[in-house]
């Protein structure tokens, strides 16, 4: 049996609400998690059990479900509009949540692809063409 559901995991209770409205007038399943309800859940088969209908085994196991993973915040912290009040393009995004990843593994661009769910030679060839420099990450957590 196939079900449609939508889950958002945000700490922005004012987008889950609207999410949950558009939900129910579109006969959408809707679930909202704080990031930490949702930590927590992953751990918990029968949280995971109720959102896939089984029961993984990676939660039953010895490893917990998200080991290893990191979410990365949306860089702008949900605003899209620059200082002077425009909206920000796409690349902008793109290059400021490549710059994020970068800063957050410390100039490790295998992690920060990883973490941004990209190739490592995607994430070389962004870098290129936003003239991020990765080894401003390095630097930083020298100092």
């Amino acid at each position: 049996m196939v079900r449609t559901m939508c889950i958002l995991v945000s700490d922005d209770r004012e987008t889950g609400e609207k999410l949950k409205a558009y939900g129910q007038h579109n006969g959408l399943t809707v679930h909202v998690y704080t990031t930490a309800d949702w930590q927590k859940g992953m751990r918990d088969a029968a949280f995971v059990h109720q959102l896939t209908g089984e029961v993984p085994s990676l939660v039953t196991g010895s490893k917990p479900l998200d080991e290893g993973a990191k979410i990365l915040p949306f860089p702008t912290g949900g605003q899209r509009v620059d200082s002077n009040g425009r909206v920000q393009t796409i690349n902008e995004l793109e290059a400021q949540a490549i710059e994020s990843a970068i800063h957050e593994f410390n100039g490790n661009l295998t992690e920060a692809a990883k973490a941004l769910g990209i190739g490592r030679a995607t994430l070389y060839r962004k870098v290129k063409q936003y003239n991020i420099d990765p080894s401003n990450a390095r630097k930083k957590r020298v100092a």
